[in-house]
């Protein structure tokens, strides 16, 4: 049997992310785009697992295209939605100490360069995507990743991801997309983002 994929829940309400993100935004976002994603990917691997029990290669072939977007609209999103918390209560909160702030300040520099580079990186993209600070096998680093793929792709455990996708911000910064990107590290949860961290730490002790 095909395992069902749900919508993760929030922690948070719609409006909490205001003024940064807008209820309206993150009802849509949420409730529209990456459910359909979610939908969208259960219909895939339903197809795949009718076309794997019928020994049919060719159809495996080619939903794994919309197992990739799908899946990956689902993975970038789950995880997107713990990276941010309202002003009110973790976002924006750097942290001055532990192993996540040790790794920014010898692999950037500080937060501020951080911020100032994956900034830059998501600002510059071109068309759709995410900007992503990963843990790689040499440190951290700043990744882009084109439409939905997601970042394991390319050989890098997510930490930090910016949805840079129109739908994440054009019904309230048009089409100045460097407006909302300066704005969202307000509401940037790095208490979630040093927890992500701490458990890959754990592991390759």
């Amino acid at each position: 049997m095909t395992q069902e994929y749900k919508l993760p829940d929030l922690s948070y309400d719609f409006n909490e992310l205001e003024p940064i993100i807008s209820a309206e935004i993150m009802k849509l976002h949420y409730s529209k785009h990456h459910a359909t994603y979610v939908a969208n990917l259960n219909k895939a691997l339903t197809q795949q697992s009718d076309a794997e029990s019928k020994h049919d290669i060719d159809t495996q072939i080619a939903l794994q295209s919309a197992i990739k977007f799908n899946g990956g609209g689902h993975i970038n999103h789950s995880i997107f939605w713990t990276n941010l918390s309202p002003i009110a209560k973790e976002g924006g909160k750097t942290p001055t100490s532990g192993s996540l702030a040790k790794a920014i300040d010898k692999d950037f520099g500080s937060f501020d360069k951080l911020i100032e580079l994956m900034s830059a990186r998501a600002i510059a993209i071109q068309g759709s995507g995410w900007a992503w600070l990963g843990k790689g096998a040499h440190g951290l680093e700043i990744v882009t990743c084109d439409n939905q793929d997601p970042l394991v792709t390319k050989g890098y455990i997510p930490l930090l991801g910016i949805d840079v996708w129109e739908h994440a911000y054009y019904l309230q910064y048009k089409n100045v997309r460097a407006d909302y990107v300066k704005a969202i590290w307000k509401i940037v949860n790095w208490s979630n983002v040093s927890s992500r961290y701490e458990k890959i730490a754990t592991k390759s002790e």
